[in-house]
């Protein structure tokens, strides 16, 4: 049985989940916080990974490709290799240019740290740039690449309001609202496979912040 490992409060185990899902693959998930993964199977530590029959897979949008390709039912990717390589693009460009660069926002707006003021310009300006290429991509028409859903939804679905979230509290406005990024989540929000993803998002983020208040008291105590 392909094991699916991590924990689903992460948007890049989200993001392999949704696929899982969507393809209607037998899977189970096993919990791995960061710090207690196998490092066999992500020599990194990071999370998501997969324990499959053959070994271990890390890297979610290898996950992906391997999901894709080894079950080939219910595609989310076009048959056409083009319009398969511009669904592959825009996964590349909501994470590399978008998400990643959003990370450095999380601290301050998601997890009461704090970010420096010449680090939110820096990231601010380069959001700006990249929100405007991603737009020439993007369709939304009504899915991010077009008419189907693919692994550029699966991305989309579970990056996108989390990127939204972090301009929207750092700098006053949302990013992405010149985009009908609102509307795209509403439409894929209430697929039920989506809907899954996201309540099981919530009840683990739970236990996670209930874990960091835990580990923080802890700290506090041996100091």
């Amino acid at each position: 049985m392909l094991k699916l490992c991590g924990f689903s409060a992460s948007n890049y185990y989200n993001k392999v989940k949704l696929a899982l899902l969507e393809k209607g693959v037998a899977f189970e998930e096993e919990l791995a916080w960061v710090g207690q993964t196998d490092p066999s199977a992500s020599p990194l530590g990071k999370v998501p990974y997969f324990k499959t029959d053959a070994g271990p897979i890390s890297e979610s949008t290898v996950m992906l490709e391997y999901i894709e390709a080894q079950y080939p039912s219910n595609a989310l990717l076009p048959a056409d290799p083009f319009q398969a390589a511009k669904a592959r693009e825009l996964v590349r460009y909501i994470e590399l240019h978008l998400e990643l660069v959003a990370r450095n926002l999380y601290p301050e707006a998601f997890f009461g740290g704090k970010v420096s003021d010449s680090a939110k310009e820096k990231v601010g300006q380069q959001l700006e740039k990249n929100v405007a290429a991603f737009a020439k991509l993007a369709r939304f028409s009504p899915f991010v690449g077009g008419d189907s859903f693919t692994l550029a939804d699966c991305a989309a679905a579970v990056h996108l309001p989390l990127i939204s979230g972090a301009t929207k509290l750092i700098y006053g406005r949302d990013f992405l609202a010149d985009l009908p990024v609102r509307d795209y989540l509403k439409l894929v929000g209430a697929r039920p496979t989506v809907l899954q993803v996201n309540e099981d998002r919530k009840s683990n983020t739970e236990v996670m912040m209930q874990r960091a208040k835990a580990a923080a008291a802890a700290a506090k105590a041996q100091a």
